[in-house]
């Protein structure tokens, strides 16, 4: 944290709380003369892309450790000793029903057939939030380059995502333009306003037939969410957020749009590492595009979206150029990995500290297929991980990948090689990680042993 101005901090916690005149939590601080141990906090970032991959130019094909990176996954070479790519995961609630892959992805909720009504249930995100975000300005961070949240609450309400850069620097650098008192009233009429609002819910619901009864349910629960958020902000206003360098200043309030794929990614990004870095969160979720619309790439030549670009029907032109687009794609995860990496605490980096999951919902976007779901686990060593292999629950069932052989090869998408090998496995393996005390997550059937020591 060495960029950051935390002259302001030089004071013991124990000052810090006697001056608020309340009792919270207080972020761990370096001025407050902490040792890195005890500063050490456990974090989690969760990036999702839409549509799937290329499944012929992306699988491994060798399992254990000295397997070679394809094509659109080369920029990770240098991270090798740090990532673990994951093959044959699969979500058994969700297998052929693709309208909802990216709402399930992080809460692994069972989905009716197309058509049906559908409630989610909670994030990981969110039981990881409960107890590493207790301490933090956020419990946790919900960002989207384009699309909408990953994160859902306990009541299966999803949780909004903030999509504008400059917000975003704002909620966690900025300064605020009003006074203490005047958002503290603010504040205060927003709680009146809400508690309005439930008084007379309340004395309609019993008017009301059950369907409108469940929306009304649903409605007072993000109500709650609001009046919870609201509560939390007003405890933080006696804490000054973090001052950054000029420097950073100026690389975190880049003009960017998506038209500029690249600088914005990466933007994102930045401002992710400084959220994490400055301990304002501890858990991040980003949706990097949605299933229905992610723009083209204009950079690299694309100008279609990845949905068009998935839906090739065999079109080798269309192949080549989603490869392209999984390869630009990696490319900016490779920048974040260096990100976190770069930053040192003490013997360790910032990566070591930080689970990373980086996936999709879905395998094969022509078809909808949504076994052999892409995924990268990487960092947290310092949370137990061991890296450096390629895990792949397909073999030894399946004696080896013909990536000739399209029809053979896509037919690891459409159906499940292992059905053990589910993703809320390794939800359930990262909650563990981070303290969350829990022995299983919706369908799972244990951790996955091999990516932990």
């Amino acid at each position: 944290m060495s960029n950051l101005n935390l002259n302001k901090w030089q004071i013991s916690r124990r000052q810090m709380l006697r001056g608020l005149g309340a009792s919270i939590s207080l972020p761990l601080l370096d001025a407050m003369g902490l040792s890195p141990a005890a500063s050490q906090a456990k974090r989690s970032v969760f990036l999702y892309i839409p549509n799937g991959v290329n499944t012929l130019t992306w699988q491994i094909q060798k399992a254990g450790a000295n397997y070679e990176f394809t094509a659109p996954l080369k920029p990770l070479e240098k991270h090798r000793a740090d990532i673990t790519p994951i093959s044959g995961l699969h979500h058994p609630m969700v297998i052929g029903k693709h309208h909802n892959c990216d709402k399930v992805w992080l809460t692994g909720a069972n989905v009716p057939g197309d058509g049906g009504a559908f409630r989610n249930t909670v994030s990981a995100d969110q039981l990881i939030a409960e107890v590493q975000g207790t301490s933090t300005r956020f419990s946790s961070l919900e960002l989207a380059i384009e699309g909408h949240s990953l994160a859902w609450s306990k009541d299966g309400i999803q949780i909004p995502a903030e999509r504008n850069t400059q917000t975003i620097f704002n909620m966690l650098f900025g300064v605020e333009k009003d006074s203490k008192e005047t958002i503290r009233r603010r504040l205060s009429r927003r709680g009146s306003i809400l508690d309005l609002v439930a008084d007379d819910a309340k004395r309609v619901n019993h008017k009301l037939g059950k369907e409108d009864q469940n929306k009304l349910d649903e409605y007072l629960t993000a109500v709650r969410q609001v009046e919870e958020r609201t509560k939390r902000a007003d405890e933080w206003l006696n804490i000054a957020k973090p001052q950054l360098a000029p420097g950073d200043i100026s690389k975190l309030t880049r003009k960017l749009s998506i038209a500029e794929a690249g600088e914005y990614y990466r933007l994102f990004y930045d401002l992710m590492v400084m959220a994490l870095r400055t301990d304002s969160t501890r858990v991040i979720t980003c949706m990097i595009g949605s299933e229905s619309h992610a723009s083209g790439i204009p950079e690299i030549g694309i100008s279609q979206t990845r949905h068009g670009l998935s839906h090739h029907n065999g079109d080798p032109e269309q192949l080549r150029r989603l490869t392209q687009t999984d390869t630009f794609l990696i490319e900016q995860f490779s920048y974040l990995l260096d990100q976190l990496k770069a930053q040192k605490e003490g013997d360790t980096s910032m990566l070591d500290t930080t689970q990373v999951l980086w996936g999709s919902g879905m395998a094969y976007g022509h078809s909808h297929g949504n076994a052999n779901l892409p995924t990268i686990l990487a960092g947290g060593k310092a949370l137990g991980y061991k890296h450096g292999t390629h895990v792949d629950f397909n073999l030894p069932k399946i004696a080896q990948y013909d990536v000739t052989n399209a029809q053979a090869h896509y037919q690891l998408c459409s159906r499940p090689i292992d059905s053990d090998a589910r993703m809320s496995n390794l939800l359930l393996t990262m909650l563990q990680r981070v303290d969350v005390k829990t022995e299983s997550f919706q369908d799972s059937v244990g951790v996955i042993s091999k990516i932990v020591a």
